[in-house]
């Protein structure tokens, strides 16, 4: 298996599957390791103050159990640091490696998952994982295509808020949308001051309550909902990106896509701008008197023009598809037996994904923002533009 790392200076490397550890407990070792989640970021600068419960903020909000929105599966995600970081917190410039252990990996939830590990679950990864890696390919809990996988990347990002957070760059996720239900539009200041008021995390708190409801009802039914991430990107500098395959739109995409249960992301007004006209989807741009700088009217583009951040905020929107396992009877395929046959799971799942998937976007957002502004930095260091550019 190999794609386990993201970015090129700013690095994540994961590793680690749904119910790793589930087969070792037998072994005479800590329960802390018998499996779990591992993640190693490369590139951090020394003398950053990262600690345990900093990245523990970011990992809970998307640890199960928390709500009747969430999978009732009991997993801590307690995270520890046990490289890259020394004597008052501080990281020294090495590798900080990050470890998460499973906890709740009990034999009935494995045996539940054993007794159709042959059957392609509907909406799940096991026909791919078939073809990809046979009778081997990890069963228990979708292994690597599981949603646990996501808190590696949770990790990872909480390490580049790290950073970020000292160059004055905020980013925030919130649900826009759930099951066709969807918010009014959302301002920065609204997401900040409403950010994880309610279960669901939507800033627009009475349409909330409506996709609640809305959403147990749908678990009643043993069914699950889809819904829309929003995420904004404030404070993010002019220039990052590069032109044609390095865009910051593309690197987005990159990222964004790369989460399971995501089907499609647009940036700005996307596929709305396919029903303007040149005229309207344009935004018009201004020296702004007090910055000196160039600024935009509108901001359709979503703060990316020609793949380079115009210095606008950056905000796009997440497809997130209903969480494929459900109550409901569904026709699929034995793939031992070779026949067709109907699958009734009765395993542990989200009614919605979306109230654990905005932490998942917003950690990737990071990594790929502050990769960007890596080799932004790098490429001023020796292009010697002139400043009269740099700074309008």
């Amino acid at each position: 298996m190999v794609g386990n790392t993201f970015g090129r200076i700013f690095r994540i490397t994961t590793s680690g599957e749904s119910y790793g550890g589930g087969f070792r407990k037998h072994l005479k070792i800590p329960k802390e390791l018998f499996g779990g989640l591992l993640t190693i970021v490369d590139g951090v600068p020394p003398g950053i103050k990262l600690t345990p419960d900093m990245i523990q903020r970011e990992l809970d909000k998307r640890k199960p159990g928390q709500s009747k929105l969430d999978s009732p599966r009991k997993e801590t995600d307690r995270v520890y640091i046990f490289s890259g970081v020394m004597e008052h917190d501080l990281t020294t410039g090495a590798p900080v490696g990050l470890v998460i252990p499973n906890v709740d990996i009990q034999d009935i939830h494995i045996k539940q998952y054993e007794e159709y590990k042959d059957i392609i679950r509907p909406g799940h990864a096991e026909y791919g994982f078939f073809k990809k890696y046979g009778q081997y390919a990890d069963w228990t809990g979708a292994g690597r295509a599981s949603g646990r996988e996501t808190a590696s990347r949770v990790a990872g990002g909480a390490v580049a808020k790290a950073i970020l957070n000292k160059m004055g760059i905020d980013v925030i996720g919130y649900v826009i949308e759930s099951h066709g239900i969807r918010a009014g539009f959302v301002s920065y200041e609204m997401a900040r001051k409403n950010y994880r008021k309610n279960e669901l995390n939507c800033p627009d708190l009475k349409k909330a309550d409506e996709m609640i409801k809305d959403i147990l009802a749908v678990k009643e039914e043993g069914d699950t909902a889809g819904g829309v991430i929003e995420v904004i990107v404030k404070g993010v500098p002019a220039g990052l990106g590069e032109p044609v395959f390095d865009k910051i739109s593309a690197r987005l995409g990159y990222a964004i896509m790369g989460i399971g249960a995501v089907k499609g992301m647009e940036i700005g007004s996307g596929f709305e701008m396919a029903r303007m006209k040149g005229s309207e989807s344009n935004d018009p741009a201004y020296i702004d008197k007090k910055s000196g700088r160039v600024r935009f009217r509108t901001n359709h583009a979503g703060g990316i023009l020609g793949g380079i951040s115009t210095g606008e905020e950056i905000r796009i929107r997440v497809a997130v598809k209903p969480t494929p396992t459900i109550s409901v009877p569904q026709e699929t395929v034995d793939m031992l037996k070779e026949k067709n046959v109907t699958l009734k799971p009765i395993t542990r799942r989200d009614p919605s994904i979306c109230p654990r998937i905005y932490p998942v976007c917003e950690a990737m957002v990071r990594c790929v923002i502050l990769d960007l502004i890596y080799m932004a930095k790098g490429y001023e260091a020796v292009a010697g533009i002139d400043k009269k550019w740099t700074n309008l």
